[in-house]
């Protein structure tokens, strides 16, 4: 077992905290401690990519906070084999998906089951593979679990979502079923999207990537394409009723909003219960974007990235009539993975804080939202472990449960 100790100072910022805020003596009143807190300098210190400007103070580049209550982070087990996705079982122990089409099982202690059979197959060049799970409310009693894959299909790869029984012994799916295809198929192998969620009134929100290339790209601007998209499914793969409609001819009725890259964090707020998403943003413009539905959230139109070559993307704006801005933006990326609100009594000073998964950045970002919806504060923690942090979760006893692309699980506790 590894254990690395991270004992920092914790603060929080106010409302209308600037961008360029260089103060280390700026103070506010946190609302969920009723604390003086202080804001530091913001986190990210390299030159961005592009010189676009932010939209509204406090978009990018926020002051810096750090966490005062102390806390560790310890490698609970070395042993997963590109660990995707992360959720919990009913009993408190951890439900995981490998990038090769496995599932396992672990404690909260680091003990893992054997490879979990039965799934139907996945294409794991590239991006693709077994990607973000979830369990279905009723668990308990139908045992359902609920995934998103990489589908090779005669036309192409394409996300798909399925369905199975975890056996009651637990070594396999049973009766696994695709229940919903992102069309069109598409020969690349980047760009699945592929997290899944429970929303409040036991539907499945889904995340599909725009598969990458220029040709697919655009497609996240048509309703009519299952592609760049948040989709809002039955657990049949149907419409969930409720969902926007959309003025264009063939829209498709389970698109919830459209204009994404390739999302792969969401998670629904704990107070408010509003739905927020991260996704990848070309060379910058990593996004957290706050999910209205039947919104636009504009790619590739608007971006605050540039393309791998250095180009401009499309015309170069940032800002669109009828497009939505990001809350928060990097540049340079971190490429923001999997995400989660805390919401546990651990840490006081974590309340309702979004944590993201960070690859190219390998750490975990904490940001502070304030009751307006903006973020006013940035931490970066576990930066010491050098690993590419693909998911993180607030487990059922409170700390907070990541994996790596490099098999590890670690635990975050309190001390």
């Amino acid at each position: 077992m590894q254990t690395s100790k991270f004992i920092l100072l914790f603060s929080i910022i106010s409302l209308g905290l600037h961008v360029s805020c260089t103060a280390d003596d700026d103070l506010i009143d946190d609302q969920d401690t009723g604390q003086e807190q202080e804001v530091g300098t913001p986190v990210e210190t390299n030159s961005p990519n592009s010189n676009f400007q932010p939209a509204f103070e406090g978009q990018t580049r926020i002051g810096s906070v750090t966490t005062e209550t102390p806390f560790e982070a310890t490698v609970i087990s070395s042993d997963l084999t590109a660990p995707w996705g992360i959720t919990n079982l009913p009993d408190g122990r951890l439900l995981i998906t490998q990038k090769a089409g496995q599932m396992r099982i672990a404690t909260t202690s680091g003990e893992l089951s054997e490879a979990i059979t039965g799934l139907p197959p996945v294409n794991p060049a590239g991006q693709g593979g077994l990607l973000g799970l979830c369990v279905d409310p009723d668990f308990g009693n139908n045992r359902m679990v609920y995934w998103v894959f990489s589908e090779q299909t005669s036309g192409g790869n394409l996300t798909a979502v399925a369905k199975g029984r975890l056996a009651d012994n637990e070594s396999t799916i049973e009766n696994p079923t695709v229940i919903y295809r992102a069309n069109p198929a598409d020969n690349s192998n980047a760009h699945y999207g592929g997290r899944i969620l429970f929303d409040a009134t036991g539907n499945l929100v889904v995340s599909t990537g725009e598969r990458a290339w220029p040709a697919t790209r655009a497609l996240a601007q048509s309703v009519s394409t299952g592609l760049g998209k948040i989709v809002r499914i039955t657990t049949d793969g149907q419409p969930a009723p409720g969902n926007p409609t959309f003025e264009e001819s063939g829209a498709l009725p389970e698109l919830y909003s459209y204009g994404h890259r390739n999302p792969q964090g969401l998670a629904f707020h704990p107070t408010t219960g509003d739905l927020w998403l991260s996704e990848f943003g070309p060379r910058g413009g990593d996004e957290v974007n706050l999910i209205t539905p039947g919104a636009n959230y504009g790619w590739p139109v608007i971006t605050y990235g540039i393309d791998y070559s250095g180009e401009i993307m499309g015309d170069g704006i940032q800002q669109q009539e009828g497009m939505e801005q990001p809350v928060y933006y990097w540049d340079p990326v971190i490429s923001p993975s999997g995400i989660t609100f805390y919401s546990g009594n651990r840490i006081p000073e974590w309340e309702n804080n979004l944590f993201i998964g960070a690859l190219s950045g390998t750490h975990i970002a904490r940001l502070v939202i304030d009751s307006d919806n903006k973020v006013v504060g940035e931490e970066r923690l576990l930066v010491g472990e050098s690993q590419r942090f693909r998911d993180v979760i607030q487990g059922l006893d409170n700390a907070l449960y990541a994996i790596t692309d490099a098999g590890r699980l670690y635990k975050i506790d309190r001390q």
